[in-house]
């Protein structure tokens, strides 16, 4: 796929990430969103809601208990695993820039642990089922799901300056 392929001034890590085995992680369960191709996925969470298409989370049965507290119009971190992204980069060369930048200093799904991390607001939950609706999503359809944590404004904001 031509999106893989590196970009000039791109650089690899010396090492595979993905060969690497210092956690075990669960998957809670997975994710459903219009989106079936990279090439269709928003870039951003902001593209993703202007798209006006919404998305949910699918909690596999043994994780439905953990959804207890949770109700509609909460806003929650979503923590998903970009399964289909690169692992390889070190410095990568956005679209939108004239110089390469750190991974780490970069959204892009490409990383060595391909955490993806989505602030979304619950529009409609079903605990028995295991559907949280959610506003908006900017990963694939089928993206397994980490984790989800809920925003605490108190918390999470930055103090001001």
């Amino acid at each position: 796929m031509s999106e893989d392929l590196p970009r000039p001034g791109e650089v690899a890590l010396t090492v595979d990430p993905a060969g690497l085995r210092h956690a075990t992680l669960a998957f809670v369960g997975h994710i459903r969103s219009p989106w079936t191709e990279r090439r269709l996925c928003p870039r951003n969470l902001r593209e993703a809601r202007e798209r006006g298409l919404g998305a949910s989370l699918k909690i596999d049965l043994p994780f439905r208990p953990a959804l207890a507290g949770l109700s509609a119009g909460d806003a929650v971190h979503v923590l998903s695993w970009l399964h289909q992204s690169r692992r390889d980069l070190a410095l990568q060369m956005p679209r939108h820039a004239e110089m390469p930048k750190g991974t780490f200093a970069l959204r892009s799904p490409v990383r060595p642990n391909p955490v993806g991390l989505h602030l979304v607001r619950i529009r409609a939950l079903d605990v028995a089922e295991g559907i949280v609706e959610i506003d908006a999503i900017d990963v694939l359809d089928g993206t397994p799901l980490l984790d989800i944590k809920p925003y605490l404004p108190s918390v999470d904001r930055l103090p001001e300056t």
